[in-house]
C-alpha cells in the first residue's frame, strides 16, 4: 500500500484522518483502527476508480481527498449490503 510519494507512517496518519472525516460525513461511530483501515483502503479504491476518468491524486492532500472519497464509498457499500 506504500505510495511512491508518501510512506507507511504518513499513509497511516492520513488514512486515520481520512477515515475520521468520512465517518463524520457518513455519521458512523467507528473507532480509530477502523478509521485508519477505511482511509487507507478508501484511498486505494478512489485512486483506482478515478484513474478510469483520468484524475490522479498525489501527495498528502491528494491522498487525503482520495481517502475521504473512497472511505465514504466503502461506508455506503457496507450500508447497502447490510440493508
Amino acid at each position: 500500500m506504500e505510495d511512491a510519494q508518501i510512506g507507511w507512517i504518513a499513509a497511516i496518519i492520513i488514512g486515520g484522518l481520512a477515515g475520521w472525516i468520512a465517518s463524520a460525513i457518513m455519521k458512523t461511530g467507528t473507532g480509530i483502527f477502523m478509521n485508519i483501515v477505511l482511509g487507507i483502503i478508501g484511498a486505494a479504491i478512489a485512486s483506482f476508480l478515478f484513474s478510469f476518468i483520468g484524475v490522479g491524486f498525489g501527495g498528502w492532500l491528494g491522498y487525503l481527498v482520495a481517502g475521504v472519497v473512497g472511505a465514504c464509498i466503502l461506508i455506503w457499500l457496507v450500508r447497502a449490503i447490510r440493508s
